[in-house]
C-alpha cells in the first residue's frame, strides 16, 4: 500500500539528525529542527489511511519511505510495530531506534537525515520546492 505526502521547502531546513527524518504540517521552522526535511506537508500520522495504520501496527510490516524533490529521490527501509499510535495531527517522524510516541511512523529505519544527499537538502531550502514524502507498507507476508 502506498501513500504520497506532498511537503515544502525552507530555508533554515538543515538535515543534520543522526536518529530521525521528520515532515512537518507547520508552515515555519527554527534552526532547532534539525531532523526536519519538508514543512507544509498536507499530513501528519493522523491523516494516514486506516488500513495504512493497521498494516503498520501489524508485527513484522516493513516500510519504505521515499523522499523525492525534483529529480532526485532518497530512500529509507524500516519497520512498523504494534505500539505505534500514529495518532499526531502534524508530524511524522520516522527513526532508527525503536523508540515510539505519537508521531513515530516507522522504527528501526536504516538512514536519518544527516545521510539525505547534501544536495537535495540545497534544494530543499528554496522556499519554493516542492517535494513528496511516499510511504510504502508491505505485511510480513508479502
Amino acid at each position: 500500500m502506498h501513500f504520497e505526502i506532498p511537503f515544502s521547502g525552507h530555508p533554515n531546513i538543515r538535515s543534520l539528525h543522526g536518529r530521525t527524518i521528520e515532515i512537518t504540517r507547520e508552515p515555519h521552522l527554527t534552526l532547532q529542527g534539525d531532523c526536519i526535511v519538508g514543512v507544509g506537508a498536507a499530513s501528519g500520522c493522523a491523516g494516514l489511511p486506516d488500513e495504512m495504520k493497521a498494516m503498520l501496527r501489524s508485527t513484522g510490516a516493513r516500510v519504505a519511505i521515499s523522499i523525492r524533490v525534483g529529480d532526485s529521490e532518497f530512500v529509507v527501509n524500516g519497520s512498523g510495530h504494534p505500539d505505534l499510535e500514529l495518532s499526531d495531527e502534524h508530524d511524522i517522524v520516522i527513526r532508527t531506534s525503536s523508540f515510539t510516541c505519537p508521531r513515530t511512523l516507522a522504527i528501526r529505519c536504516d538512514k536519518a537525515s544527516d545521510a539525505i544527499p547534501r544536495e537535495m537538502i540545497r534544494n530543499l531550502q528554496n522556499p519554493d520546492a516542492r517535494g513528496t514524502f511516499t510511504v510504502t507498507v508491505q505485511d510480513a507476508a508479502d
